[in-house]
């Protein structure tokens, strides 16, 4: 069986902060200029607390393979399972939050780092990707950014983007991605220059968000705008499903080997309490069934004509995952 490192590839190397806080876990992706970290290991010796929801558990420092760019990329949990993320430009110090469920951990990260806020990023108009929008503006004076098409719907928006725009955080070019399918107005945020994508709601690890304003044809087309990307882009979602989406995976593909070790993985980490987020393209190309509906052993699995077309099957694997009971 294919195995995958306790370091995984999908995982940028991470920093905690040292001080140990009641507050909830923060993990520190850091893609930093100049800086290739090929071999990945574990540091012997625990170096920093990540905080659970009820206890604080040691981890050590992961180094593996990272993007030359000076982007920072801090996951702050939120709410129950949702997160957000905030990005910090070392060069100039810019700071961003993507999908600021609630404002508190983010005011708590950015308290402890000393930071301020300059812009808030939202994927889609939902409470739980905005839920901390106006309060952070009004602490902070930041810009709030959204799809042009859900303005109406994006609260405190200022700058408004559309499919096709290449937007500028702090020397980082952003290209903006309609991805509907979640919603009629979705969008994705690419950072080509660190290789990474914010996804919201559209793609998670090993599955993709409910259908709830869109049409599986929609969804379909926004999955493969997003795995047309680079293998190695890391996949920042909106969402901790992971665990409970790798057994629906497991359910329709068992004999398949990458899967089973990416599971098994996944179930490691969350038994730590630890995020499996990132993602990668690669990961997700080879194990999420949502991008995979022309597979024969899905498609048996789940009783879907050969002759069915991949927007029909993929509808039909959501509708089955709607359903699925762990």
């Amino acid at each position: 069986m294919q195995t995958i490192s306790k370091a995984s590839s999908a995982v940028s190397s991470f920093r905690c902060s040292s001080k140990p806080t009641s507050q909830p876990c923060v993990r520190q992706l850091h893609l930093r200029k100049g800086l290739v970290c090929r071999v990945m290991k574990l540091v012997s010796s625990p170096l920093r607390t990540l905080r659970g929801a009820s206890k604080s558990i040691r981890v050590s420092n992961f180094c593996s393979v990272s993007n030359l760019s000076s982007l920072q990329i801090e996951l702050v949990p939120c709410l129950k399972d949702n997160y957000a993320y905030i990005l910090h430009d070392e060069d100039t110090g810019t700071v961003g939050v993507v999908d600021p469920s609630e404002a508190e951990p983010v005011i708590d990260s950015l308290q402890r780092s000393g930071r301020n806020l300059t812009y808030i990023l939202n994927t889609h108009h939902h409470h739980d990707h905005t839920g901390g929008n106006l309060e952070l503006k009004d602490r902070y004076g930041a810009k709030v950014i959204g799809s042009a098409v859900d303005r109406d719907r994006i609260p405190g928006i200022d700058i408004a983007l559309k499919d096709g725009d290449k937007w500028m955080f702090a020397g980082h070019e952003v290209h903006v991605m309609d991805t509907p399918g979640h919603t009629k107005d979705h969008i994705s945020l690419y950072f080509p220059g660190s290789r990474a994508i914010f996804t919201g709601d559209t793609l998670f690890s090993l599955s993709c968000g409910k259908l709830f304003e869109g049409t599986p044809k929609q969804m379909l087309a926004s999955l493969q705008r997003i795995i047309s990307l680079p293998d190695d882009t890391s996949i920042y979602c909106g969402r901790e499903y992971t665990l409970s989406n790798s057994k629906f995976a497991l359910s329709l593909e068992p004999n398949n080997e990458v899967l089973q070790s990416y599971a098994a993985h996944v179930s490691e980490l969350r038994q730590k309490k630890l995020p499996t987020i990132p993602t990668t393209v690669k990961m997700e190309k080879a194990c999420n069934p949502f991008l995979r509906s022309s597979n024969t052993d899905i498609r048996r699995a789940l009783g879907i004509s050969e002759t069915a077309d991949d927007a029909e099957a993929l509808g039909i694997i959501r509708e089955a995952k709607d359903n699925f009971k762990a």
